[in-house]
């Protein structure tokens, strides 16, 4: 599972035209599913990513995590994340889990991750508009598979 985490000030994502999750001060997640993931990949993100200290202390230095600011996280399915773009100009996405599958552990995933922290969604599967105010810019990667 990978995971590409923003730092905003403020994040949303529109369906057809309407506002379907909305932050301010969080992290916008990108979440891409391949294929051979289960709920281990899962708790693997879960306990890194509330506790990422990248928010800045009163000396500017990042050293705060989601917690500590009290923070939301808009997560957005994105199974694009799994693009394998070492052969040819188009990317192959034979690696990204089939659609029922990446649907639910996207659920799980949101779920989990509402345990700790207030979290917004994207639509799985929607054509969505994501707007990003990207705070630094901060923007980190994680891969469940090299935790």
């Amino acid at each position: 599972m990978i995971a590409l985490i923003q730092r905003v000030s403020r994040s949303s994502v529109r369906v057809e035209g309407r506002i379907v999750g909305e932050i301010g001060t969080g992290v916008n997640i990108l979440v891409g599913v391949v294929r051979g993931d289960s709920r281990e990949d899962i708790d693997r993100l879960i306990s890194k990513i509330p506790v990422l200290r990248i928010f800045p202390d009163e000396r500017g230095r990042m050293n705060r995590s989601l917690i500590d600011i009290g923070g939301s996280a808009l997560v957005i399915s994105q199974f694009t994340l799994a693009a394998d773009l070492k052969k040819g100009r188009r990317p192959s996405f034979d690696k990204a889990m089939p659609p029922e599958e990446a649907r639910k552990l996207y659920g799980e995933f949101c779920r989990e991750l509402s345990q700790h922290v207030p979290v917004e969604r994207g639509i799985f599967g929607a054509m969505m508009e994501v707007e990003i105010l990207n705070d630094g810019p901060v923007t980190l990667i994680l891969d469940s598979h090299a935790l």
